[in-house]
């Protein structure tokens, strides 16, 4: 029953590195740049619906969508103003850019709340469930975190693979000059994929603080580390390599955390992913891209 339990909490919090894993893996594939801001949207997701929902006493459904709301703006805000001029400069420039816009955001939560820890409402209250005489134990949290990342991960698919605004994303990654000559418009494609990004980091910032109910300034940095693993151990820029990497980082740091040691199970992590790229560089589903000269 351990074991089984050590799996449950495995996939529910793999699940959240996944929804952040896939913001991460779609701004590669089509923009072909690392946001490592991504972790913090997490953080300010968070503190919207704590904002909205727990200072303004408003109902938790307003917390939510403003907390979505405000993320997707808010990564909108960043490509317009951060990774837009950037464009055309070399990669070293966007990574710079990228921590220096971490940054301003860890700086602004810490002038605007302190570095005191906020404790986070989760968003459903109900007892967790006991089954076999209570030697298994299983939080709503883990519940809604499973079916609200599936969901969202079935819609995302869907979307990419059926919608004109899906297969836009997918013509710009193969290839952004040939997408522009056919008429689509890339600069409006690279900004949606940043948008719905976002979203589903303020989702996973929600579920995140749901489960594991302390919010700081720093709350989105190491899952935010986690899932670039997760992105980078299924395959920067595969959408089904970040589900699958997410789910895996999850349940190999519960485990770790469970049989081994909290204190080593990160760096059990990071471990294994530096075996995995040794065996295969391009991650779990990656594709080899063969370049011409």
């Amino acid at each position: 029953m351990q074991f089984l339990s050590f799996l449950i909490s495995g996939l529910s919090l793999g699940s959240v590195y996944a929804l952040i894993a896939l913001g991460y893996t779609m701004v590669y594939g089509i923009a072909k740049m690392l946001n490592f801001a991504h972790g913090d949207v997490i953080m300010v997701g968070a503190y919207l619906i704590y904002v909205v929902s727990t200072m303004q006493h408003l109902p938790l459904w307003v917390g939510i969508l403003a907390s979505v709301a405000g993320c997707t703006v808010l990564g909108m805000l960043i490509e317009r103003l951060a990774y837009k001029p950037l464009r055309g400069a070399q990669s070293l420039a966007v990574l710079i850019t990228a921590i220096g816009v971490s940054y301003f955001l860890q700086n602004a939560a810490l002038l605007i709340f302190g570095s005191s820890p906020k404790s986070f409402t989760s968003v459903i209250n109900r007892k967790p469930i006991s089954l076999f005489g209570g030697e298994l134990v299983i939080s709503w949290e883990a519940i809604l975190t499973l079916v609200v990342s599936v969901l969202i991960m079935i819609a995302l698919t869907v979307f990419i693979n059926k919608s004109k605004q899906g297969k836009a994303m997918r013509a710009v990654s193969e290839d952004r000059d040939a997408a522009q000559l056919m008429g689509i418009n890339v600069n409006r494609t690279i900004t949606l994929t940043f948008a719905i990004g976002s979203a589903l980091a303020a989702v996973a910032g929600i579920l995140l603080c749901s489960s594991y109910p302390t919010l700081t300034p720093y709350t989105g940095a190491m899952p935010g580390i986690k899932a670039f693993t997760a992105a980078v151990f299924g395959g920067i820029g595969s959408v089904p390599g970040a589900m699958l990497g997410g789910v895996l980082i999850g349940i190999i740091q519960m485990l770790a955390n469970g049989y081994i040691s909290t204190q080593l199970s990160d760096a059990i992590v990071f471990a294994v992913l530096i075996i995995v790229l040794l065996v295969k560089p391009t991650g779990l589903l990656g594709k080899k891209i063969n370049e011409k000269v």
